[in-house]
């Protein structure tokens, strides 16, 4: 392949490496600009001389400064610029480019299993949820025999998932940080692809008691759906209890069957782990035009991540619906700004090694790639950490950025199926819900083919646009949500352990 870049706006200064293996000194573009160094696939080229203190630009804002001269077609990194201070939050624009609403997509359908309040699940799952760690040996032991013994009994029934944290005593159970655990194991315990009330099992002496986690607001567990191991006679009597209650339950679950049901019925989270330089040019862009798509089909588009959206805080406050919604954002970055300060910490301590290593010089690069996931609709909700989503159209949920965090928070905002993006690579799949995974690089498609299920670095090459591979996403879909297709972690059943966040003490 001749040597080529990529000017994601017309106002930018760098543009991005495509070549898999990069470009050597003297590599001629076609634009007539030369390689002054070796520069990898996904790091940025200078594309004109740039003066210390001038604006690196890269889509179409700037995510630096240079903090010396760079001479045309050098290799522009981490070093050789100054971060810009995030926006601050006291004069963000309220509502002032809301989106004109797209064109409606009727009778998009999927095939899934209707819950009696409302909701709507992509898979068909016995939960059995706990509320202390104390209990999760236990739990998981049972789980491993209910799958070996009493599964295959019940075809209907795609999984029993083990609702396990860290969370539930030890704690400053009244302090205002812990409502977020609570509220986070409560809503997961009730995401749509549950298929009814869990089961619940508690040590029976924690602090976060089954009467305590189960509020008015959800179905009222009978006793027989609690099952207290410091009522029972043993270990293996406690096992008996599970797998019995168990039993019952699957035999339930097992006469469902899936049903016709509108697309407004899915709630998509998006995420991005393990991004790259290509992330914000190929996946993340496509990511944003299924979610439009989502949109007008009437679902739920659900988007994430307060750092790696912070500082395009601007464009979201602009995008949204209404002033209120715009303030319930900034409600929620400032929250985080506070949050991280507690800590000594800033957003600048988002960025891996990895992310890096694969060409993003900051936060704010990796922020402006990643919000394209959220596409270019209206801003119709926010939800704050562990909170239910019921909005429809695009929303966004408070979580942190880490990938294991973000996902368990989106499981307890109603998500029912979920896209991750990455440039470097990831294995990281959900127990609850199917995991599409999208690589930003056909390289990584090329060495991961049966852990990545949709390639979009397509996009970098021209063989494909965005449009076309977003068309691709969403039905894909609307495929793996209806059944007929399994994503590559169900395959293998590559499921991350839930990671509650806990800003409250630990006693």
């Amino acid at each position: 392949m001749a040597p080529l870049y990529i000017r994601i706006h017309a106002r930018d200064n760098v543009g991005i490496v495509v070549n898999a293996e990069g470009v050597t000194p003297g590599a001629e573009f076609a634009s007539g600009l030369r390689a002054a160094e070796a520069i990898p696939q996904s790091h940025k080229i200078a594309l004109q001389d740039l003066e210390p203190g001038e604006p690196i630009l890269r889509y179409g804002t700037p995510i630096g400064f240079a903090n010396r001269a760079i001479r045309a077609g050098s290799w522009v990194r981490e070093e050789f610029m100054r971060m810009p201070e995030a926006p601050g939050l006291e004069n963000l624009p309220l509502s002032t480019a809301v989106p004109p609403d797209l064109p409606p997509l009727t009778g998009v359908t999927f095939q899934g299993y209707r819950n009696p309040h409302g909701t709507v699940g992509t898979r068909n799952i016995l939960g059995i949820t706990t509320t202390v760690q104390c209990v999760a040996p236990t739990v998981d032991y049972a789980v491993a025999r209910i799958r070996a013994e009493l599964l295959p009994r019940f075809p209907n029934v795609d999984d029993v998932v083990a609702i396990t944290h860290t969370y539930g005593c030890g704690v400053a159970i009244d302090a205002p940080g812990a409502a977020i655990p609570i509220r986070t194991i409560r809503n997961i315990s009730h995401n749509p692809n549950i298929g009814g009330a869990p089961l619940v099992v508690s040590l029976g002496c924690e602090k976060l008691q089954p009467a305590r986690l189960f509020s008015s607001d959800f179905p009222v567990l009978d006793e027989s759906g609690v099952i207290r191991l410091q009522d029972q006679h043993g270990f293996a009597g406690t096992v008996t209890a599970i797998l019995y209650a168990a039993e019952k339950k699957l035999a339930e679950l097992n006469l469902r069957r899936r049903e016709t049901c509108p697309a407004s019925d899915l709630v998509v989270g998006m995420q991005c782990g393990g991004s790259d330089g290509f992330s914000g040019v190929t996946c993340n862009p496509a990511v944003g035009e299924a979610t439009d798509l989502l949109v007008r089909a009437g679902a739920t588009a659900m988007f994430s991540e307060v750092t790696e959206v912070r500082d395009a805080a601007h464009l979201i406050t602009a995008r949204a619906a209404t002033p209120e919604i715009a303030q319930d954002f900034i409600r929620e970055m400032r929250w985080y700004d506070e949050y991280l300060a507690q800590g000594r910490a800033d957003r600048s301590a988002n960025t891996t090694p990895g992310n890096k290593r694969g060409g993003l010089a900051n936060i704010v690069e990796k922020a402006m790639g990643s919000v394209a996931k959220s596409g270019t609709t209206a801003l119709r909700g926010v939800a704050s950490h562990g909170e239910r989503v019921t909005t429809k159209g695009l929303v966004f949920a408070a979580t942190p950025a880490s990938d294991f965090i973000c996902g368990t928070l989106q499981l307890a905002a109603s998500m029912n199926m979920h896209v991750f993006t990455t440039g470097e690579g990831s294995p990281y799949g959900l127990a609850l819900v199917p995991v599409i995974k999208v690589s930003s690089r056909t390289a990584l498609k090329e060495k991961w083919p049966d852990l990545i299920d949709l390639d979009a670095g397509v996009i970098a090459t021209g063989e494909s646009t965005i449009q076309q591979t977003g068309a691709a996403l969403f039905q894909m879909i609307l495929d793996v949500a209806s059944g007929r297709k399994k994503t590559w972690a169900e395959q293998w059943k590559l499921h991350n352990a839930l990671a509650m966040f806990n800003p409250g003490p630990v006693t």
